[in-house]
């Protein structure tokens, strides 16, 4: 209660000193039918539709370059704002963050707390998805030879620290506890953490090593409720929620994480599903979506036109509309004229959503 109302003293000093045009941005929570999202005070509602700012135009992470080429990052957001997006999703990996299982980083958190800032001055919510270990070269060898335990213990830290910073932001759409967890099965050997790389970078994290008779989903459900009692000390306010893969339904004969939506569903929010979709399996894919809309609201946190055309993809966001409430693809900090210019294929790649996204009555 003590550190509740310390918090709420800072946030309410912080208030007394933003700028007006910061404070206009209003905060999202969950409808009250809990199938999508209002602004509060108004009760307006909110669709969240945007991009992962995941990496730039040379594959870096934002903490490769925000602080050097802070002008850099001022400018995509501005780009972000201008192509319609109400919602940013940042990564934060865990290596950056921490100076040990019980240091956070002083300075990543300032700037984390600029990026809130820049965020509210563009009228973009952020889903800080976050303890993210995409570059293998950051993560520190401390946090590989901590044991499950110590791991979490270490976790917690980590979105303790976040929230703490980021509870007085009304530009904090949600906090995402990591990108695509997974409880694997068994015991794992080598005790590596990490999933196999794609395109240089780590995407999947394994959330233990030894499932040890457990179920996998109480290993998940537990891990889940320990961050979230981590956030919920520092801010009783922001949305949580976890990005999903779209296996992470437990279907005889299919690849299963470990991690079902109607389990985590009851500490969380709202859920996330990251689906990539590929014209031959639209309606699998609408299955897999209905099985996530569990009575909670449902966004689409990774969303693009890897495996299909443009027509195809948007075929996918109309039928989608029955059960997700937001949409967030990708910006790489290349406009569409830029694009246009590059003449590559991932340069049209980029052209298109871009294109469709503006388009788009999200």
């Amino acid at each position: 209660m003590i550190q509740h109302e310390f918090a709420m003293t800072a946030c309410i000093v912080a208030m007394l000193t933003t700028p007006p045009a910061h404070a206009q941005l209003e905060r999202v929570r969950v409808a009250d039918d809990q199938r999508g999202f209002v602004l509060t005070p108004s009760g307006k509602a909110f669709v969240p539709h945007g991009f992962n700012y995941d990496h730039d135009e040379k594959g870096r992470l934002i903490e490769d370059y925000w602080d050097a080429e802070w002008a850099k990052v001022v400018e995509d957001f501005h780009e972000m704002r201008d192509l319609g997006a109400n919602v940013a999703r940042i990564h934060l990996q865990f290596g950056r963050f921490m100076k040990g299982p019980e240091t956070p980083n002083d300075q990543a958190l300032d700037r984390l707390g600029k990026l809130l800032e820049l965020a509210a001055g563009d009228s973009l919510h952020v889903d800080l998805t976050g303890l993210g270990c995409y570059h293998k070269a950051d993560v520190p060898p401390w946090y590989d030879s901590l044991d499950e335990k110590q791991r979490w213990a270490a976790q917690a830290v980590f979105w303790r620290a976040v929230a703490e910073r980021a509870a007085c932001s009304p530009a904090v759409f949600c906090y995402d506890l990591m990108n695509e967890p997974v409880v694997p099965g068994g015991r794992r050997e080598g005790r590596d953490w990490l999933g196999g790389a794609f395109g240089g970078k780590h995407f999947v994290q394994f959330l233990s090593l030894d499932q040890a008779d457990r179920p996998r989903h109480e290993v998940a459900e537990a891990w889940v409720k320990t961050l979230v009692a981590a956030i919920r000390e520092k801010d009783q306010r922001a949305l949580i929620t976890v990005g999903l893969v779209d296996w992470s339904l437990d279907r005889p004969g299919k690849l299963y994480s470990g991690t079902p939506p109607e389990t985590l569903a009851k500490q969380l929010d709202f859920l996330c599903v990251h689906l990539y979709p590929a014209p031959q399996k639209l309606n699998e894919e609408m299955e897999t979506l209905k099985a996530f809309a569990v009575g909670k609201p449902v966004v689409i946190e990774e969303t693009f036109p890897l495996k299909c055309g443009i027509a195809d993809f948007g075929r996918f966001v109309e039928r989608s509309r029955t059960f997700a409430a937001g949409w967030v693809g990708f910006y790489w900090g290349k406009t569409p004229e830029e694009c246009r210019k590059g003449g590559t294929i991932a340069d049209a790649m980029m052209l298109g959503w871009l294109d469709f996204f503006q388009k788009t009555k999200w």
